[in-house]
């Protein structure tokens, strides 16, 4: 059986809503008369058990993987278990493949809820939120950590972009985050000593692999598509801090914006971004 989709519509743009597969989204398309074009690359595969298929994701209790077999924090040690085949680390949590609950849903807006026991010593409740406006999408995420003692949390939103053979990507930052063949960080350097990474104005993207955190951003970045002759601004608000352009080649349909919050947090406090 198909999951369940919300469809929000604002006159300008379109957005789907999956509750089931973790309350992605299977599509954001700009609508023009009888002309859809699609922002994020369209859903794959509704199927909750391919949440990696959708347009868009939300990660938390945490983004990224966690190398080590877990975490250590305030002097204890936290295990962590790998949570996707083929992964050797637990990575971006399990709020994007977890069903959420609708709190409340109009013609271009919804509200989710999840509350979650795991993984591991994680205990959170968490809120996500769609609106749209002139065509505008804004993403909202909340979370509370429910455990009895502080834990690190952090969210992240992973918009699947549309990828052409003219698309230039414009994301300004000081500072670039390498990685090891299994993709954890390895040390920075500063991008103009990676000058084919240097998105400080709209450029291409490199023909091969790019998974890298920016940082020391600005909060904004553009793809810009020269063959659709179109734009898609991307507004990153505090305490969003850390930027993670992927995407594994020119042969890639998508390219991913992946906007990260990484804070510490006690017992009932809140984080939000949106």
């Amino acid at each position: 059986m198909a999951p369940r989709v919300l469809s929000l519509f604002d006159g300008a743009a379109q957005e789907v809503v999956v509750p089931e597969a973790g309350a992605g989204l299977a599509s954001y398309d700009l609508i023009e008369a009888d002309r859809r074009t699609p922002l994020f690359r369209p859903c794959r595969d509704l199927s909750p058990s391919q949440p990696f298929e959708l347009a868009s994701n939300l990660l938390l209790p945490w983004s990224n993987r966690i190398s080590g077999g877990g975490f250590l924090f305030a002097g204890k040690f936290h295990p962590l278990a790998p949570n996707l085949p083929g992964e050797p680390y637990p990575i971006h949590g399990n709020g994007f493949s977890s069903g959420r609950d609708v709190e409340a849903a109009a013609a271009a807006s919804v509200e989710l809820s999840l509350t979650s026991s795991g993984p591991g010593v994680f205990r959170y409740a968490a809120r996500a939120s769609y609106a749209l406006r002139s065509g505008a999408l804004t993403m909202g995420l909340t979370i509370v950590n429910l455990a009895a003692e502080p834990l690190p949390f952090g969210l992240g939103f992973r918009p699947w972009i549309v990828r052409t053979p003219e698309t230039l990507p414009r994301a300004k930052a000081q500072w670039i985050a390498l990685e090891t063949s299994d993709h954890p960080p390895s040390g920075t350097e500063r991008v103009p000593s990676r000058p084919e990474w240097d998105f400080g104005a709209p450029r291409e993207l490199p023909s091969g692999w790019i998974n890298n955190a920016f940082l020391g951003r600005d909060g904004r970045a553009d793809v810009v598509w020269r063959d659709r002759k179109l734009a898609l601004e991307i507004i990153a608000v505090s305490p969003l801090n850390v930027c993670i352009v992927y995407s594994p080649s020119d042969k890639a349909d998508f390219i991913c914006f992946l906007y990260l919050l990484r804070a510490r947090h006690a017992p009932g406090r809140r984080a939000q971004c949106a």
